[in-house]
Protein backbone atom coordinates (compact mmCIF):
# COMPACT_ATOMS: atom_id res chain seq x y z
CA UNK A 1 0.00 0.00 0.00
CA UNK A 2 1.56 2.96 -1.07
CA UNK A 3 1.23 6.16 1.15
CA UNK A 4 1.65 9.40 -0.27
CA UNK A 5 2.85 12.53 1.33
CA UNK A 6 1.82 16.09 -0.15
CA UNK A 7 4.62 18.53 1.66
CA UNK A 8 8.24 17.30 2.25
CA UNK A 9 8.51 19.54 5.92
CA UNK A 10 9.65 19.25 8.98
CA UNK A 11 6.67 17.10 9.82
CA UNK A 12 6.42 14.95 6.72
CA UNK A 13 9.95 14.23 7.22
CA UNK A 14 9.75 12.60 11.07
CA UNK A 15 6.99 11.08 9.72
CA UNK A 16 9.01 9.19 7.02
CA UNK A 17 11.73 8.75 9.10
CA UNK A 18 9.68 6.66 11.22
CA UNK A 19 7.62 4.84 8.84
CA UNK A 20 11.34 3.76 7.12
CA UNK A 21 12.57 2.45 10.61
CA UNK A 22 9.40 0.17 11.23
CA UNK A 23 9.39 -0.75 7.17
CA UNK A 24 6.81 1.04 5.66
CA UNK A 25 8.90 2.34 2.53
CA UNK A 26 6.62 2.25 -0.08
CA UNK A 27 6.74 6.24 0.20
CA UNK A 28 6.01 8.79 -2.82
CA UNK A 29 6.41 12.79 -1.51
CA UNK A 30 5.62 15.97 -3.58
CA UNK A 31 7.24 18.92 -2.39
CA UNK A 32 8.25 21.83 -4.59
CA UNK A 33 11.74 22.77 -4.23
CA UNK A 34 14.38 20.68 -5.91
CA UNK A 35 17.09 20.46 -3.28
CA UNK A 36 14.71 19.19 -0.59
CA UNK A 37 13.40 16.22 -2.98
CA UNK A 38 16.82 15.55 -3.80
CA UNK A 39 17.62 15.25 0.26
CA UNK A 40 14.86 13.17 0.86
CA UNK A 41 15.18 10.76 -2.01
CA UNK A 42 18.90 10.48 -0.79
CA UNK A 43 18.55 10.57 3.13
CA UNK A 44 15.53 7.96 2.72
CA UNK A 45 15.30 6.34 -0.59
CA UNK A 46 11.95 7.29 -1.02
CA UNK A 47 9.98 8.91 -4.17
CA UNK A 48 9.34 12.53 -4.81
CA UNK A 49 7.68 14.30 -7.25
CA UNK A 50 7.06 17.69 -7.67
CA UNK A 51 3.26 17.34 -9.08
CA UNK A 52 1.07 16.93 -6.31
CA UNK A 53 -1.77 14.92 -8.57
CA UNK A 54 1.03 12.32 -9.29
CA UNK A 55 1.32 11.57 -5.25
CA UNK A 56 -2.54 11.35 -5.30
CA UNK A 57 -3.04 9.18 -8.66
CA UNK A 58 -0.07 6.82 -6.95
CA UNK A 59 -1.29 6.15 -3.70
CA UNK A 60 -3.57 4.69 -1.30
CA UNK A 61 -3.30 6.82 1.51
CA UNK A 62 -2.39 10.60 1.09
CA UNK A 63 -1.07 12.64 3.95
CA UNK A 64 -1.34 15.99 3.76
CA UNK A 65 1.58 17.46 5.35
CA UNK A 66 1.29 21.46 4.39
CA UNK A 67 0.10 24.84 6.29
CA UNK A 68 -3.06 25.42 7.20
CA UNK A 69 -3.11 28.64 4.77
CA UNK A 70 -2.28 26.55 1.73
CA UNK A 71 -5.28 24.29 2.24
CA UNK A 72 -7.60 25.76 0.32
CA UNK A 73 -5.44 26.05 -3.03
CA UNK A 74 -4.13 22.08 -2.97
CA UNK A 75 -7.68 20.81 -2.70
CA UNK A 76 -8.44 22.49 -4.86
CA UNK A 77 -5.85 21.29 -7.05
CA UNK A 78 -6.05 17.71 -5.91
CA UNK A 79 -10.17 17.47 -5.70
CA UNK A 80 -10.39 16.48 -9.11
CA UNK A 81 -8.06 13.29 -9.07
CA UNK A 82 -8.75 11.84 -5.54
CA UNK A 83 -11.60 8.97 -5.93
CA UNK A 84 -13.77 7.95 -2.97
CA UNK A 85 -11.67 4.65 -2.36
CA UNK A 86 -9.03 6.34 -1.16
CA UNK A 87 -8.12 7.95 1.95
CA UNK A 88 -6.77 11.38 3.20
CA UNK A 89 -4.90 11.79 6.20
CA UNK A 90 -4.40 15.64 7.62
CA UNK A 91 -1.83 16.85 9.86
CA UNK A 92 -3.08 20.47 9.43
CA UNK A 93 -4.06 22.29 12.76
CA UNK A 94 -7.20 23.80 12.57
CA UNK A 95 -8.64 22.30 9.38
CA UNK A 96 -11.91 20.40 10.18
CA UNK A 97 -12.82 17.16 8.98
CA UNK A 98 -16.35 18.79 7.41
CA UNK A 99 -14.23 21.50 5.61
CA UNK A 100 -11.86 18.45 4.37
CA UNK A 101 -14.99 16.86 3.02
CA UNK A 102 -16.76 19.17 1.26
CA UNK A 103 -13.10 20.43 -0.45
CA UNK A 104 -12.63 16.86 -1.49
CA UNK A 105 -15.86 15.05 -1.53
CA UNK A 106 -14.69 11.98 0.02
CA UNK A 107 -15.53 10.88 3.12
CA UNK A 108 -12.32 8.67 4.16
CA UNK A 109 -10.77 11.41 5.94
CA UNK A 110 -8.66 11.18 9.42
CA UNK A 111 -7.73 14.44 11.36
CA UNK A 112 -4.43 14.43 13.06
CA UNK A 113 -2.88 16.89 15.55
CA UNK A 114 0.55 15.26 15.81
CA UNK A 115 3.37 17.46 17.56
CA UNK A 116 6.68 18.36 17.40
CA UNK A 117 8.44 15.56 19.13
CA UNK A 118 8.18 13.41 16.57
CA UNK A 119 10.97 14.83 15.08
CA UNK A 120 12.98 12.45 17.71
CA UNK A 121 10.05 9.47 17.89
CA UNK A 122 8.65 11.22 21.16
CA UNK A 123 5.84 12.62 19.69
CA UNK A 124 2.19 12.68 20.70
CA UNK A 125 -0.63 12.65 18.15
CA UNK A 126 -4.42 12.24 18.01
CA UNK A 127 -6.71 11.27 15.40
CA UNK A 128 -10.05 11.90 14.90
CA UNK A 129 -11.92 10.23 11.88
CA UNK A 130 -15.57 9.24 10.43
CA UNK A 131 -16.46 5.69 11.28
CA UNK A 132 -16.73 4.97 7.33
CA UNK A 133 -12.64 4.08 7.77
CA UNK A 134 -12.48 0.39 8.66
CA UNK A 135 -10.06 -1.48 11.13
CA UNK A 136 -7.60 -2.50 8.63
CA UNK A 137 -7.27 0.99 7.44
CA UNK A 138 -6.96 2.69 10.18
CA UNK A 139 -4.31 0.33 11.26
CA UNK A 140 -2.43 1.55 8.69
CA UNK A 141 -2.99 5.45 10.43
CA UNK A 142 -2.11 4.26 13.52
CA UNK A 143 1.13 2.70 12.59
CA UNK A 144 2.17 5.78 10.90
CA UNK A 145 1.95 7.67 13.79
CA UNK A 146 2.77 5.07 16.22
CA UNK A 147 6.25 5.42 14.45
CA UNK A 148 6.83 8.21 15.79
CA UNK A 149 5.38 8.24 19.39
CA UNK A 150 2.28 7.60 21.35
CA UNK A 151 -1.23 8.01 19.59
CA UNK A 152 -5.17 8.27 21.05
CA UNK A 153 -8.12 8.18 18.61
CA UNK A 154 -10.64 10.97 19.91
CA UNK A 155 -13.72 12.64 18.59
CA UNK A 156 -13.14 15.75 16.52
CA UNK A 157 -14.90 17.99 19.31
CA UNK A 158 -11.54 17.42 21.67
CA UNK A 159 -9.37 19.02 18.87
CA UNK A 160 -9.00 21.81 20.08
CA UNK A 161 -8.10 21.31 23.65
CA UNK A 162 -5.73 18.59 21.82
CA UNK A 163 -4.43 21.54 19.80
CA UNK A 164 -3.71 23.79 23.10
CA UNK A 165 -2.35 20.65 25.20
CA UNK A 166 0.04 18.65 23.40
CA UNK A 167 0.13 20.59 20.12
CA UNK A 168 1.09 24.20 21.28
CA UNK A 169 2.52 22.42 24.88
CA UNK A 170 6.04 22.09 23.89
CA UNK A 171 6.16 25.47 23.34
CA UNK A 172 4.91 26.32 27.04
CA UNK A 173 7.38 23.61 28.66
CA UNK A 174 9.94 25.17 26.54
CA UNK A 175 9.57 28.42 28.03
CA UNK A 176 9.40 27.21 31.45
CA UNK A 177 12.72 25.38 30.49
CA UNK A 178 14.12 28.42 28.97
CA UNK A 179 13.01 30.53 32.05
CA UNK A 180 14.86 28.11 34.94
CA UNK A 181 18.20 28.09 32.45
CA UNK A 182 18.07 31.74 32.54
CA UNK A 183 17.50 32.00 36.46
CA UNK A 184 20.32 29.22 36.98
CA UNK A 185 22.55 32.00 34.55
CA UNK A 186 21.53 34.53 36.89
CA UNK A 187 22.38 32.45 40.34
CA UNK A 188 26.17 32.04 39.25
CA UNK A 189 25.83 29.14 36.78
CA UNK A 190 26.93 28.93 33.64
CA UNK A 191 24.65 28.34 30.59
CA UNK A 192 25.60 25.27 29.66
CA UNK A 193 25.43 23.91 32.86
CA UNK A 194 22.10 26.07 33.70
CA UNK A 195 20.63 23.98 30.40
CA UNK A 196 21.70 20.87 31.13
CA UNK A 197 20.75 20.75 34.80
CA UNK A 198 17.37 22.59 33.79
CA UNK A 199 16.91 19.74 30.87
CA UNK A 200 17.79 16.69 32.46
CA UNK A 201 15.69 17.64 34.98
CA UNK A 202 12.56 18.01 32.68
CA UNK A 203 13.47 14.96 30.94
CA UNK A 204 14.03 12.37 34.08
CA UNK A 205 10.80 13.83 35.98
CA UNK A 206 8.92 13.23 32.28
CA UNK A 207 10.25 9.28 32.74
CA UNK A 208 8.97 9.57 36.53
CA UNK A 209 5.80 10.78 35.97
CA UNK A 210 5.56 7.92 32.22
CA UNK A 211 5.39 5.33 34.87
CA UNK A 212 2.10 6.37 36.50
CA UNK A 213 3.47 8.15 39.40
CA UNK A 214 0.70 10.92 40.14
CA UNK A 215 1.71 14.70 39.73
CA UNK A 216 0.96 15.35 43.10
CA UNK A 217 2.97 12.43 44.60
CA UNK A 218 5.95 12.97 43.11
CA UNK A 219 5.74 16.82 44.49
CA UNK A 220 5.49 15.36 47.64
CA UNK A 221 8.28 12.76 47.79
CA UNK A 222 10.63 15.78 46.72
CA UNK A 223 9.22 18.34 49.07
CA UNK A 224 10.38 18.36 52.38
CA UNK A 225 8.38 20.52 55.45
CA UNK A 226 10.17 24.02 55.55
CA UNK A 227 12.67 22.74 52.91
CA UNK A 228 14.08 24.73 49.27
CA UNK A 229 11.58 22.65 46.94
CA UNK A 230 8.61 24.05 49.94
CA UNK A 231 9.80 27.92 49.64
CA UNK A 232 9.57 27.74 45.94
CA UNK A 233 6.59 26.18 45.47
CA UNK A 234 5.01 28.64 47.81
CA UNK A 235 5.57 31.31 45.28
CA UNK A 236 4.20 29.40 42.76
CA UNK A 237 1.46 29.59 44.77
CA UNK A 238 1.20 33.02 45.61
CA UNK A 239 1.59 33.96 42.15
CA UNK A 240 -1.63 31.76 41.20
CA UNK A 241 0.73 29.38 38.64
CA UNK A 242 -2.47 27.15 38.38
CA UNK A 243 -4.31 29.58 37.23
CA UNK A 244 -2.13 31.27 34.43
CA UNK A 245 -1.31 27.61 33.14
CA UNK A 246 -5.49 27.62 32.75
CA UNK A 247 -5.48 30.98 30.98
CA UNK A 248 -2.25 29.64 28.82
CA UNK A 249 -4.42 26.40 27.69
CA UNK A 250 -7.88 28.32 27.30
CA UNK A 251 -6.36 31.39 25.09
CA UNK A 252 -5.04 28.51 22.98
CA UNK A 253 -8.17 26.62 22.64
CA UNK A 254 -10.05 29.95 21.46
CA UNK A 255 -7.61 30.53 19.20
CA UNK A 256 -7.43 27.19 17.42
CA UNK A 257 -11.37 27.49 17.75
CA UNK A 258 -10.91 31.16 15.22
CA UNK A 259 -8.52 29.01 13.21
CA UNK A 260 -10.79 25.95 12.55
CA UNK A 261 -14.16 28.00 11.83
CA UNK A 262 -14.26 26.56 8.24
CA UNK A 263 -17.13 25.43 6.20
Amino acid sequence: MRIGFIGGGNMAEALIKGMVRSGMKDIIVSEPRDERRAYLEKTYNVKTASDNKEVVTESAIILLAVKPQNMDDVTAEISGVISADQMVVSIAAGITLPYLASRLKISKIVRVMPNTPALVQEGMSVLSMCECIHDREMAVVRDIFMSVGKVLVLPEKYMDAVTALSGSGPAFIALFTEAMTEAGVKAGLTEGNAAELAIQTLIGTAKLLETGMPPDKLREMVTSPGGTTAAGLRVFEERGLKDMVAAVIYAAINRSKELGRRE
